[in-house]
């Protein structure tokens, strides 16, 4: 009897072994599903906001050079989301502009970008924002400063009468806070090139400084990064001292 029942214990002892390897490989059968499931709506998710934003350049593109073949402005405004968000007629009525803002852009692009936003609309100034998805995209200092020096030189070869009054990069805050070392190290950089080339440069980093804290006042911010209409406020009041020089 006794061997009967050791016989039925090893066997049990089995049962139990083997349906704990089965429920532990359908757990992780379950996990892999998952998981590749979730890494290809990722995937698509990804593709889809890649489209979209190929989508929305291209359409920017496109109406800057119809822009440029119907109409004509004193002033072109280029940079990124903090540019494309502005409105110039708002902030400033006493010029006639174009817009060559576009959301996400960095001065990589930019420069593949120079011809159709920038020479083909022959302005007599030209306001330059940019740098701060670079910043916030962990590309090197060097190649940002590099990138600088070409986006300048290729107006000056281009549009020699124009005029560039080239921005600082922002203060930022929230969870982009880390980023204003970095930021102000451009702005270092991005001042003795606008001494080296002649152009104006415009300091928004300090006006837009909480020294308290070192990050972007929270009133003039929507999340940390981009402006509300105080800070569009403050950064158009800004510029306006530059642009109010060359045409005074």
């Amino acid at each position: 009897m006794e061997e009967l029942d050791a016989k039925i214990f090893k066997i049990n002892k089995k049962i139990l072994i083997i349906a704990v390897v089965c429920l532990i490989i359908a757990a992780i059968a379950t996990f892999l599903i998952f998981y590749i499931i979730n890494a290809n709506n990722e995937r698509i998710k990804s593709e889809e906001r890649a489209r979209l934003v190929k989508e929305y350049f291209d359409e920017k593109i496109s109406s800057y050079e119809i822009e440029n073949a119907t109409s004509t402005a004193d002033v072109v405004f280029l940079g990124d989301s903090l540019t494309d968000g502005c409105d110039l007629k708002k902030y400033y009525p006493e010029f006639t502009t174009f817009n060559r803002g576009i959301g996400g852009d960095t001065s990589y692009v930019l420069l593949d970008r120079l011809k159709i936003s920038a020479y083909d609309a022959r302005p007599k100034v030209i306001v330059l924002l940019i740098g701060g998805n670079d910043v916030l995209g962990g590309k090197s200092l060097e190649s940002i400063y590099l990138n600088y020096d070409k986006i300048i030189q290729g107006i000056k070869e281009n549009l020699p009468e124009t005029k560039t009054v080239w921005c600082s990069l922002t203060a930022m805050g929230n969870q982009w806070a880390k980023h204003n070392d970095s930021a102000v190290i451009c702005n270092q950089k991005i001042k003795l090139l606008a001494n080296k080339y002649g152009c104006r440069y415009v300091d928004l980093f300090t006006p837009l400084c909480d020294v308290e804290t070192g990050e972007i006042f929270p009133e003039y911010t929507a999340e940390g990064v981009h402006f509300t209409d105080q800070g569009y406020k403050v950064v158009s009041a800004e510029i306006k001292k530059a642009l109010n020089e060359i045409f005074n």
